[in-house]
């Protein structure tokens, strides 16, 4: 399982939310920059940083120049999500130099560019972020609802020839109380896709514990900023 260290942008600066809340973002001018930040996790033994562009994602601006920059300067493969709704935006990304684009709205609302993006770059840098509560799958910044479940979503998907595929349980995200669990188990049982998984991870047992669900990779955000263990410690545990 890769351990994937999360770095979510806000007006320029490094901020983690409250179950996606804008205003709940806490800053961590502590950790410097964004890309001083991938610096340091690059220095823990990163192999990949995860990147979110939460004015874009919620519509109130963008990131680009602080996400060109970091595309510039850090020498690991990236991938990037937040706002991404348009082929020009994500075929910007992709040819940028980014490992993979991380969509949510666009592959709801459509379809026929999501599977031109799937033809042109392939499937292993395409991920479907699959923001969820109450079972139901979120887009637009988790402010609407897509009527379909977490089921129904990956299956769909994957009859698109997706092979990606990012799970945010939104209850979760943010607060330190422990992964969704159960989800994860289940949707890693009946689906031969790779999964990697995003909120509520607060401590190396809960790394071992997504381990053995058998994820692909799991995206630790908050627990690293709060220290609750350092990323070296997380890429350790799931080595042994």
């Amino acid at each position: 399982m890769e351990i994937i260290p999360a770095i979510d942008i806000m007006g320029g600066k490094v901020v983690r939310l409250r179950k996606g809340d804008p205003n709940t973002s806490i800053n961590y001018d502590l950790f410097g920059t964004p890309l001083q930040t991938a610096r340091k996790w690059i220095r823990e033994g990163a192999k990949t940083i995860h990147i979110i562009d939460l004015d874009a994602a919620v519509g109130r601006g963008d990131n680009s120049r602080v996400i060109t920059s970091l595309i510039r300067h850090v020498n690991i493969p990236i991938q990037v999500g937040g706002g991404i709704r348009s082929r020009e935006k994500a075929e910007s990304l992709l040819k940028s130099g980014i490992e993979r684009v991380i969509v949510a709205t666009l592959a709801f609302k459509q379809i026929k560019i999501l599977k031109k993006l799937l033809t042109i770059y392939g499937n292993d840098r395409i991920m479907i972020a699959l923001d969820y509560i109450d079972g139901k799958v979120m887009i637009k910044g988790w402010t609407s609802d897509t009527g379909l479940t977490l089921e129904d979503a990956i299956q769909t998907f994957i009859n698109f020839g997706v092979k990606l595929f990012l799970l945010t349980a939104i209850s979760k995200d943010g607060l330190l109380t422990g992964p969704d669990y159960v989800t994860l188990q289940n949707e890693v049982k009946n689906n031969t896709v790779d999964i990697f998984a995003a909120g509520g991870i607060s401590n190396i047992y809960d790394l071992i514990r997504l381990k053995k669900i058998g994820l692909r990779g799991a995206i630790i955000g908050k627990a690293l900023y709060e220290e609750k263990f350092t990323l070296k410690e997380a890429i350790k545990v799931v080595e042994d």
